[in-house]
């Protein structure tokens, strides 16, 4: 029997911030709320495990554009919600099983 190696194809964003400084980021996440779309995106640099979420828009060209989250209340309602989306990939149970 032949061992199946299974690749996933990451979906890496070079972003620019206001300063002009690149960096890359892998998308985890996305997720429509009121019809606004949100992604959560994890630095690939780097050793923090905390992600950035952005929305995405339209520029004045009408291309797609990920920017900052500026309300505080639509930010936590996102956050809230990945929070949640997240929490629920994570099998609880198997963390509180003790090692035999």
């Amino acid at each position: 029997m032949a061992d199946e190696t299974l690749e996933f194809e990451q979906e890496i964003f070079t972003l620019t911030d206001e300063e002009g400084n690149e960096s890359d980021f892998e998308l985890i996440g996305n997720m429509e709320i009121d019809g606004v779309t949100y992604v959560a995106l994890l630095p690939v640099e780097g050793t923090e495990d905390e992600y950035v979420i952005l929305k995405l828009t339209e520029d004045e060209d009408g291309e797609e554009v990920l920017v900052t989250i500026d309300d505080d209340e639509e930010f936590d309602k996102a956050a809230d919600a990945f929070e949640d989306e997240f929490m629920g990939d994570i099998d609880h149970d198997a963390l509180d099983t003790p090692e035999e």
